[in-house]
């Protein structure tokens, strides 16, 4: 049975780690409250996570740890579990650019770690069966198998992709974030210059002439939906630019132009 760590606990982590505490392949799930929030050891302890105390004490109690963090911390946070001494199997589940993974994989092995699996999520965190949250997984098969039998059976559906090398898993994620999130962006600025130019009314009507009643109801929903969690998804555009910059040319195109200008 597998000893899990997690990398931190927040409103996504903390459901992700007590999926996998539910299982009956994973012994236990650790996390380390050193230097976190009382909101997170409240949530850590609610969920039934266990406190190791340090990162130190996390690497060495854990065959498995998965970080699920801000995704502009990502690297940051493999560097840190590296030098705590960690050599199990790192699972990346945040949103990140391809060649961040691979990037990423590369320093975790050659600083010792057993092995990598690049991971993306998307859906709400896992709080029931109705949730319909994916873990999407790539690397190697073996690996992935390993992650997969984490939550058998639990409400976060650990899914391989099909291709399997590092990267794959969050190009799915990037490519549904796109449509997404960048989206909801879009369409954002799309009224902001409506309003800005002093055209919103015939803006809205053209859209209900153009493609039906709903259209501008359901456009206004996702911006106000939007609006108080926004901030969270900076370092994910970011990331989601960077994704477009590298696989397509020219680099100037519509979506990376926005992914950088999402703040």
């Amino acid at each position: 049975m597998a000893i899990v760590g997690l990398v931190h606990p927040g409103s996504m982590g903390s459901a992700v780690g007590a999926c996998a505490a539910a299982t009956p392949g994973v012994a236990a799930v650790y996390w380390a409250s050193a230097g976190r929030s009382a909101a997170s050891i409240e949530r850590a302890s609610a969920d039934g996570l266990r406190d190791a105390g340090t990162l130190e004490e996390l690497a060495q109690q854990c065959d498995v740890i998965i970080s699920v963090c801000p995704p502009d911390k990502a690297l940051a946070t493999a560097a840190d579990v590296m030098a705590a001494g960690f050599r199990g199997l790192y699972v990346d589940a945040n949103a990140i650019a391809p060649a961040t993974a691979r990037d990423m994989a590369e320093q975790c092995l050659a600083a010792g770690a057993r092995g990598f699996v690049d991971g993306g999520i998307t859906g709400g965190p896992p709080r029931s069966p109705s949730s319909g949250t994916k873990l999407f997984l790539s690397g190697d098969a073996a690996l992935v198998a390993e992650v997969v039998a984490c939550y058998e059976g639990s409400f976060l559906s650990a899914v391989p992709v099909a291709r399997a090398e590092v990267g794959a898993a969050s190009a799915v994620k990037a490519c549904f974030a796109a449509w997404t999130k960048g989206q909801t962006a879009l369409l954002q600025n799309i009224v902001s210059l409506s309003v800005a130019e002093g055209v919103q009314p015939d803006l809205f009507e053209l859209w209900q002439d153009s493609m039906g009643d709903d259209h501008v109801e359901r456009a206004l929903n996702g911006i106000k939906g939007s609006a108080g969690k926004a901030w969270r998804w900076v370092g994910e555009m970011e990331e989601l630019s960077k994704s477009f910059v590298d696989a397509v040319r020219p680099a100037y195109s519509f979506l990376a132009t926005l992914g950088r200008h999402s703040h």
